[in-house]
């Protein structure tokens, strides 16, 4: 019982660093050029999750806000699981309006206080993209679920001086934290390392 309740511990603790770890290397604004308005995001978020949701809107501004305009974003699918460690796959299409749109494959290992499984449907906000190959890397973040039959979440991911979004609006039963990553690939695979 004393390891479950350390790791408990641990997991907080990241999760709290890792917050302020996303904020701080997203310090530097995307440039407007070929940047996506909250409007614009909201509109195809609506079209994509099917629904007009002000838990929507909330999560955009809240995202858009804390990071700016993004340059590019991601919609798609994708599936997960975890007990105590944790994997994640999924697919869908990068959209940027000045370098075109791409598919893309992202799948990630977690560990953390983690339990359940969900199914999502995903659009992930993409800032400070400087081509749309640098989408293929492995993106750290901490990741905090609580998806009980639906609703929205969000999370922020980093690499180099890359931000990742993911907003997920989820069916299943998936509560707790963890840290992991996401790794994007241009074709489908099963490791997630």
């Amino acid at each position: 019982m004393h390891a479950v309740g350390r790791l408990a511990i641990l997991t907080i603790l990241v999760c709290a660093f890792g917050a302020d770890r996303a904020v701080a290397q997203s310090a530097s604004p995307p440039s407007r050029t070929g940047s996506y308005s909250p409007g614009e995001l909201v509109r195809t978020g609506h079209k994509f999750f099917g629904t007009v949701s002000r838990e929507l809107a909330e999560v955009i501004e809240r995202a858009v806000s804390r990071w700016g305009q993004p340059n590019g974003y991601v919609l798609g699918q994708e599936g997960g699981g975890a007990i105590v460690v944790g994997l994640r796959y999924g697919d869908g299409t990068l959209y940027t309006k000045n370098a075109g749109d791409r598919r893309v494959f992202w799948e990630g290992p977690s560990i953390g206080f983690d339990m359940g499984g969900e199914g999502a449907r995903t659009m992930m906000l993409i800032y400070n993209l400087p081509e749309t190959d640098a989408i293929y890397g492995r993106f750290v973040g901490v990741d905090g679920s609580a998806y009980i039959v639906g609703g929205f979440g969000m999370t922020a991911l980093t690499d180099r001086n890359i931000v990742v979004v993911p907003i997920r609006s989820g069916i299943g039963l998936r509560l707790g934290a963890n840290i992991g990553y996401l790794k994007f690939t241009p074709r489908a695979t099963w490791n997630p390392f």
